[in-house]
């Protein structure tokens, strides 16, 4: 009797865990996930080098550079002021766990400045990131966990950088925020000749326009 009582409690116990609607254990995951970069509207940058230490203590290096996701929305309102929006622009950083820490060294184009940093990631972030992949969204039980885990850097004249991830509904969940220290070599370590990366059109008369609101990220 015993036995059969024990044998009933764990086919509902199975039976629960497999209609649970929220569980994303079944739903197709990259098992990587994401790095992106991130800037206010018109205050563009660009990312020089990046570099990853996992929760494993390895590095990889070289796991992302180049543009980053803003916007143009135009010329009616400080539309840079206090980043409104993160954008999506990046890549899977391959073999790496979840991160620990995350090196970045980028040119803020629009002052311009080249700025770098280690970035550590606190474990409120890791757990999100965990969660996204392993849970469905509450609000949309029929629609998949998220594919990847994603952690985005948002990257702001004067060396700010602030973090976030996405929550299994695909909000951005801001994490952290650290200032980073002016690269001494300049852009591209010095190799340029101090050249920057060309400031777009609409960034310079945004800038033109309402100049850089420092202090407001």
């Amino acid at each position: 009797m015993r036995v059969f009582i024990a044998l009933l409690g764990a086919l509902l116990l199975t039976g629960c865990q497999a209609s649970n609607p929220l569980s994303g254990k079944n739903d197709p995951h990259l098992p990587w996930w994401s790095l992106n970069f991130t800037e206010p509207y018109y205050m563009k940058v660009w990312v020089e080098d990046t570099a990853v230490e996992d929760i494993n203590g390895i590095l990889f290096r070289r796991t992302g550079g180049g543009s980053a996701a803003g916007g143009n929305p135009g010329y009616d309102k400080e539309w840079a002021r206090g980043w409104d929006g993160v954008g999506d622009t990046g890549k899977p950083v391959v073999g790496a766990d979840l991160p620990k820490r995350i090196f970045v060294r980028w040119q803020s184009v629009v002052e311009p400045q080249t700025y770098r940093a280690w970035v550590d990631i606190p474990e409120e972030a890791l757990q999100i990131m965990r969660k996204a992949t392993a849970r469905r969204c509450a609000l949309y039980p029929k629609r998949g966990s998220s594919y990847l885990a994603s952690l985005y850097l948002g990257l702001a004249p004067g060396g700010i950088i602030q973090v976030w991830v996405r929550d299994e509904c695909y909000r951005p969940i801001k994490v952290a925020r650290t200032q980073a220290e002016v690269e001494p070599l300049g852009p591209h370590l010095g190799k340029s000749n101090g050249h920057y990366y060309p400031l777009p059109e609409n960034s310079k008369r945004y800038i033109e326009q309402y100049g850089i609101p420092y202090g407001s990220w």
